[in-house]
């Protein structure tokens, strides 16, 4: 037998004279390249370590053919290219595609010249293998038809941009070996060097064989991956093309392409994989049910009364230390199961006899202490369903638990507090509550006591059973009732069956050796489900339960002291409770035999730490959620006592490891998919009979994520599985490593990003205790990876790095040795810890956004008075002088080279004026982007020069390292920084909510309103119907003038402007003079008097609205007044408050992307936009709503309605023209160009705007809720307005934006007239982005007109009205006739008088 290699297509030979064209050309297609992060079975090293090692693999008969037949299409296809050599590179790409989903796959090869190339394959999961080898086969011509020496390939890779030049090239290679020589290989072989792939074919004589059999010679780093690794590889790639062979024989007998023949969801798992992998037809053992807790409970007690059960640590303050009868002996107290049992069955006896059946939901208000669990057993025995929540949390948030509990039973523990004020009105409006227990506490001889307790049963006469205070249950009776968050910012109920809190209590006690002698501890989040494993466990063994008081869990040290005092030999841990325990411990806990871990990713730093302490201790990193009711995988790693090197060889994530008995862990690349092969990515699925039985009263979530077994195909309906959205892959073991979660897989500048690999980066530093990385929008809306770090115990010692920056420099250094530069966060955080929630996880919602630095109050300097001046070249002082004239930087703060325009307190409508004084003092085209391209002044400047011609011409010079990082930690703008500031400022009510005002509610009543902003378009029609809702009543209308008269007068003009003006109104409008922006809204004495004793309701609608002022010109006017506003209110008598907000609180791309998948509801809070908002009007309207939302939880009966645009009335057309989208329409007019836009944009009527805040001030349910929204269902387009533009007859012609923009700029530059010229800055950076809105949801708004049958209507069949209107009021030109062709609609006519348009602004 001869070997003999596979013929690639030849190419014509390299031309010298075009090689600068063809290192240019590689240039541009080695630009922002992907580096793929392979599957590995080991660490990655740092730095990587190579230990070569080869393997040869025959493919088998068939998959040889399918290359061949594949080839030979593609030579049909493209009349004669193509090569088996192309076929197998194709289904090596999207092998490389399914093991990272990454869909730009590069890979190294050769040219038949023996040159070195890079390919750069795109791969997406619609794809059908016969087009990636299309693809495959044009990338790979084009890549050979710009052939060049290695040196200039790589030069050309070097200056595309990317970091690490030769690792890129060389990372993963595939090569023909014809084309591949002992040179080439050497030289692209570096040590990034992970996997080369040589094809070659070998042929025979054999008249039996027709084909040549295909070889794959595969060189690995076996430090990185194991030789059953590579065969995984080999055997899928032998699937793959098995697919192929399918799809082609389909492909010629004329039929359609598969769904499942498209390189996202063909199987590729291989026989050697299922060899390793779960069947997920195998049987559960569903019927195995061992009895419930509380039966095996109560069996425990009853057999052994006198078996200590509890043991309880006392804290040293007094609200720790229980009732006065306490009798506490060395800082403990024990209840023996006897005890437990006796207390339980009182509460059982008490929720039974106050009417509490089964399966009744009974919520617990719990304290970490004895208690707990005799509540929890003791609801339990009632056959009831037992929900835990932490009195931690806001009042608001717990009533959240209840409103979705809605539970029959409360009992609340006396060491938890008395539930607060909110709790208890919430509990007695709306909850239908037949049994409450307060002050639960257990004495110390075990005696419970408590509000309405049943008598003890130690006075009955049998005390070998529990009789009726057992109340029997079965494996699918629900139990337990824990939360989980939702997207929409309300908790789900997951309702857990009582098969799964015994079914694999067996099986842990075998495996892992547990029994009645251990001693148990409790240190989950007491309302989060872990804890059942806390107490359960030990129930179900009859062992101990030890709890620990707050002291031992909050002081750093002391909880690892406590465990070793108690010989606790058990322990249930989530990660970040694991490193609060190892946190300055130096206490052996030599006792400790098994640590129990979920919740969180484990990395190996947590283990090596804990096992610093216990040596004895065996960790188990264990996998679930609350939807699976316990955790249900498990990976065990030795003691070090046993194995001092079971971690060395271990991944930095402990993987999830396998199923426990009955249970599978699944790992499918969708629902309905096929089982993953080893090391591909897809979401993992438990299979389990013991998962939740579903959501509460959520039919709909519960069957999206708890779905059939469709991989079995049988008809058990209890054959499950829970989509888990968390991402994994199979290890060649069968073991499940989890690799983040669907969620967290982030896109920064097109490239994928998992936060996860991040942070267990982090987490191997040594000089680091704890992380978290989260993706931030920086000063620009730009993505920013921030990094949120915690020092280690002697790191927080230094007293030489006060900043952490020799940290930070340490932490990029090691990362940048793991990951490519686009993964390495921007800025990172050091903080003294991270915040944890109740339940012992990093709350990562309340990590702080980063620090924005504050320049003090000082004089700007004059220029000549500043010395770094003289040191600058021509361009950077004459761009320095710009600056200065337009930022306030103070005369003691120098300006740097490398300062950024953002950082010293520019913002987009100072970055557009810098443009233009740019342009005219340096007389270059600045182009206006620039600022944001180069915001420091050192980049700015090159970059004029290069385009001056007085530099080279090369990319544009990116800020130093050093201002990226002074720009990304300014993270925290100043508008979220003054509500923090104004918080503590607000008037406090302290009382509930009161009632309406009779004047209010009752017929024929004559209620006194107070109205600002009535002198502005929104107001004056609020003003309307206010006057027509309630006929007797009279109106105080608060606006800035000299005297009372003029005040009226001007409340007057407005309302005839916008033609409401009826004259009996008189006696009922009366204008005060006064001034938003005023302390006491500039209202004398007398008049704030007045209003505070005669005013029966606020509808708080000024406010200084402009397009360019920042959040501080606003604030006075929009912030303060509305503080004043909630002061008034508050005086004398408490009054209704109606603000009327914006929906530019809401314009920040998180609210965008979210309400992509749901609108937005009212009930979603604001903190999406702490961060991002770019307008001042939008910031001040953001802290006012949040002001009146503390009030609100204060007590304040505040109602908050936030429209968006308000265009005219929907009868007269009265509308108003100082406002976007009539600016917008005219300068498109002016222009004869609109750009095309298909962004939705929410607008509504005035006249139904002002409907839904006078109904919001005069309905009393309207204080149900505190957010409106004012939203059109329409779906209007900003395209189809400029289609009316086109239908009424107005010559504008569509163009592509960025023609449109272009021309918007010249006629600006020319200095035409423009109606868009004040939102120049607006429309020029980016205007479909900056127009983006998110969908709202309005079921309150809805809910509030229901009885009046108001409904907002379409605004297309209102446009032609509206500009009718603009055109007889001046605005806007009136259509030219029609011309012979080319008919046009007529606008309407109106017989209006209009003498006035009414601005916008509204700040009386």
């Amino acid at each position: 037998m001869a070997d003999r290699p596979i013929v690639t297509p030849a190419v014509s030979s390299a031309n010298l004279a075009d090689m600068e064209a063809r290192v240019g050309r590689w240039q541009e297609r080695l630009k922002s390249p992907t580096e793929l992060q392979l599957p590995t079975d080991y660490p990655r090293p740092s730095p990587l370590k190579v230990v070569e090692a080869v393997e040869t693999f025959e493919l088998s008969p068939a998959a040889s053919m399918s290359v061949l037949q594949q080839a030979m299409w593609l030579q049909q296809e493209s009349g004669g290219a193509g090569s088996p050599f192309t076929v197998l590179l194709a289904a090596f790409a999207v092998l490389l595609h399914r093991y990272t989903r990454e869909e730009d796959i590069v890979v190294s090869s050769s040219s038949e010249n023996l040159n070195p190339l890079v390919l750069r394959l795109a791969v997406g999961a619609e794809d059908t293998f016969g087009e990636v080898v299309r693809m495959a086969q044009r990338v790979s011509e084009e890549a050979a038809a710009d052939e060049v020496p290695f040196a200039a390939l790589l030069a050309a890779w070097q200056a595309s941009g990317a970091e690490g030049a030769a690792t890129g090239v060389s990372h993963v290679r595939f090569f023909n070996q014809t084309d591949a020589d002992a040179q080439t290989l050497k030289q692209t072989t570096t040590s990034a060097t992970e996997l080369t792939v040589v094809v070659r074919q070998r042929t025979t004589a054999s008249l039996r064989q027709l084909q040549p059999t295909v070889e794959l010679q595969i060189t690995y780093n076996q430090v990185l991956f194991a030789a059953q690794r590579i065969a995984h590889i080999v055997a899928q790639l032998e699937e793959v093309l098995a697919v192929a062979a399918a799809s082609l024989a389909r492909l010629q007998a004329g039929e359609g392409v598969l769904d499942e023949h498209r390189v996202g969801r063909m199987r590729i798992a291989s026989a050697l994989d299922r060899d390793v992998t779960p069947d997920p037809t195998a049987d559960l053992h569903w019927d195995e049910f061992p009895g419930s807790i509380t039966e095996v409970f109560v069996r425990n007690a009853l057999t052994h009364p006198e078996r200590r059960f509890l043991v309880e640590s006392q804290g040293t303050s007094d609200d720790e230390l229980g009732g006065s009868d306490s009798n506490i002996a060395a800082g403990e107290r024990a209840f023996t199961y006897g005890q437990v049992l006796q207390a339980a069955r009182v509460l059982s006896r008490t929720l039974q006899r106050g009417g509490v059946q089964p399966e009744d939901v009974v919520v617990v208000f719990a304290f970490r202490g004895a208690e707990l669990v005799v509540a929890i057993l003791g609801v339990l025995m009632a056959g009831a369903t037992y929900s835990v929540v932490d009195p931690a949390y806001p009042p608001a948030r717990q009533t959240v638990y209840l409103s979705v509990a809605k539970p029959r039973g409360l009992v609340v523990l006396e060491r938890a507090g008395a539930l607060p004020e909110e709790v208890r009105t919430y509990a007695a409006a709306e909850l239908d509550v037949v049994c409450t227990v307060a002050g639960l506490a257990l004495n110390d001889d075990g005696v419970l006591r408590g509000s309405g307790l049943a008598e003890d049963p130690a006075a009955d006469s049998d005390v070998t059973s529990v009789g009726s205070d057992l109340v029997a249950v079965g494996p699918e009776s629900i139990g337990t009732l824990s939360f989980t968050s939702g997207s929409t910012g309300v908790p789900k109920g997951v309702r857990g069956r009582h098969y799964s809190l015994t079914h694999f209590a067996p099986w842990m006690a075998s495996e892992f050796g547990l029994g009645a002698d251990d001693r148990f501890t409790m240190l989950s989040g007491i309302a989060h489900d872990p804890i059942q494993r806390d107490v359960f466990t030990p129930a179900f063994l009859g062992a101990e339960l030890h709890i620990p008081s707050a002291v031992d869990i909050g002081e750093p040290g002391r909880l690892a002291q406590w465990m070793a005092a108690h010989e606790a030999t058990v322990t249930h841990l989530t990660p970040a409770m694991g490193q609060l325990l190892a946190a300055n411990a130096d206490a052996a806990i030599s006792s400790l035999r098994n640590a129990f871990f979920v919740g969180d990713l484990l990395t190996k730093r947590d283990c090596q730490r804990l096992q610093r302490l216990a040596r004895n201790c065996r960790i188990v990193n264990m996998y679930g959620t609350t939807e699976t009711q316990r955790a249900v995988s498990f990976y065990a790693i030795p003691p070090p006592a046993v194995d001092a090197l079971a971690l060395a060889s271990a991944k930095d994530v402990i993987p999830a490891g396998r199923g426990m008995r009955d249970v599978q862990l699944l790992v499918a690349a969708n629902a309905g998919g096929a089982l993953c092969g080893v090391g591909e990515v897809g979401e993992i699925f438990v299979r389990s009979g013991g998962l939740a039985a579903g959501y509460l009263r959520l039919p709909d979530a519960t069957a999206a994520k708890f779905v059939g077994n469709w991989l079995a195909r049988g008809t058990d309906a209890r054959d499950r599985l829970y989509r888990t959205g968390d991402l994994g892959r199979f290890r060649t073991d069968g073991a499940v490593e989890c690799i983040g979660r669907i969620d967290d897989q982030v896109k920064i500048r097109g490239f994928r990003i998992e936060l996860g690999e991040i942070d267990h980066l982090l987490a191997q530093h040594p000089r680091l205790r704890a992380n978290a990385t989260l993706v931030r929008r920086d000063m620009h809306e730009e993505q920013t990876l921030v990094a949120y770090v915690v020092p280690s115990e002697a790191e927080q010692r230094r007293t030489d790095d006060p900043a952490r920056q020799d940290l930070i420099a340490a932490l990029r250094t090691h990362l940048r040795a793991k990951l490519p530069a686009y993964a390495v966060p921007a800025v990172f955080v050091p903080l003294p810890r991270l915040p944890l929630t109740p339940n012992g996880k990093v709350d990562r919602a309340a990590l702080p956004f980063p620090d924005t630095p504050a320049f003090r109050a000082a004089a700007p300097a004059a220029p000549a008075e500043r010395p770094e001046l003289a040191a600058m070249s021509a361009t950077q002082r004459a761009l320095a002088l710009v600056w200065l004239e337009l930022l306030p930087l103070p005369a003691d703060v120098p300006l740097s080279l490398d300062a950024d325009f953002f950082d010293l307190g520019g913002h987009s409508v100072l970055a557009t004026r810098m443009v233009f004084r740019v342009r005219k003092a340096l007389a270059v085209d600045a182009p206006l982007g620039i600022v944001f391209r180069c915001p420091t002044l050192r980049a700015m400047a090159a970059a004029l020069d290069r385009q001056q011609g007085l530099l080279p011409t090369e990319p544009a010079a990116e800020p130093s390292e050093a201002a990226e990082e002074a720009a990304d930690e300014d993270a925290t703008p100043a508008y979220a920084a003054d509500l923090d500031a104004l918080l503590p400022q607000l008037p406090r009510l302290g009382a509930a909510y009161v009632a309406y005002p009779p004047a209010l509610v009752e017929r024929d009543a004559t209620p006194t309103f107070l109205l600002t902003g009535a002198t502005g378009f929104l107001g004056a029609f609020v003003l309307d119907t206010l006057l027509r809702r309630h006929p007797r009543a009279s109106v105080i209308c608060l606006t800035r003038a000299a005297d009372a008269a003029a005040a009226t007068a001007r409340v007057r003009a407005a309302a005839e402007a916008n033609l409401v003006w009826r004259d009996e109104w008189a006696p009922r409008v009366r204008g005060i003079p006064g001034d938003l922006a005023q302390p006491r809204l500039g209202l004398s004495p007398d008049d704030w008097r007045f209003c505070a004793e005669n005013v029966d309701a606020i509808v708080h609608n000024g406010a200084l609205v402009h397009w360019v002022y920042p959040y501080a010109k606003l604030r006075a006017a929009n912030v303060l007044g509305t503080v004043e506003a909630l002061r008034l209110s508050a005086d004398t008598r408490v009054k209704p408050l109606v603000f009327v907000s914006s929906t530019s609180a809401l314009d920040t791309d998180h609210y965008v992307q979210l309400g992509a998948a749901a609108p937005i509801r009212e009930s979603d809070d604001l903190s999406g936009s702490r961060r991002g908002l770019m307008t001042g009007y939008g910031q001040s309207k953001w802290v006012a709503e949040n002001l009146l939302a503390h009030a609100r939880r204060d007590g304040f009966p505040v109602t908050i309605v936030r429209p968006g645009y308000v265009l005219g009335h929907s009868t007269s057309g009265a509308t108003n023209a100082d406002d976007f989208i009539w600016r917008l329409a005219k300068g498109c007019v002016q222009l004869g160009l609109s750009p095309v836009m298909a962004n939705a944009v929410n607008i509504c009527p005035v006249d139904y705007v002002a409907r839904v805040v006078v109904e919001a001030v005069s309905l009393p349910r309207a204080l149900d809720h505190l957010v409106y929204h004012v939203f059109n269902h329409d779906h209007f387009r900003f395209q189809d307005l400029f289609d009316c533009l086109r239908r009424y007859g107005y010559p504008v012609l569509d163009a592509e934006y960025m023609r449109w923009r272009a021309h918007l700029m010249e006629s600006t530059l020319a200095d035409r007239d423009s109606a868009l010229y004040p939102l120049l800055h607006y429309v020029l950076d980016d205007l479909p982005t900056s127009t983006k809105s998110p969908a709202l949801d309005d079921a309150h708004t809805r809910d509030l007109l229901r009885e009046s049958g108001v409904q907002c209507p379409p605004i297309v069949s209102l446009v032609g009205l509206y500009i009718a209107y603009l055109v007889k009021a001046g605005f806007l030109p009136r259509p030219p006739p029609a011309q012979p062709g080319k008919p046009h609609e007529p606008l309407p006519e109106l017989d209006v008088e209009v003498c006035t348009l009414v601005s916008r602004t509204s700040n009386n």
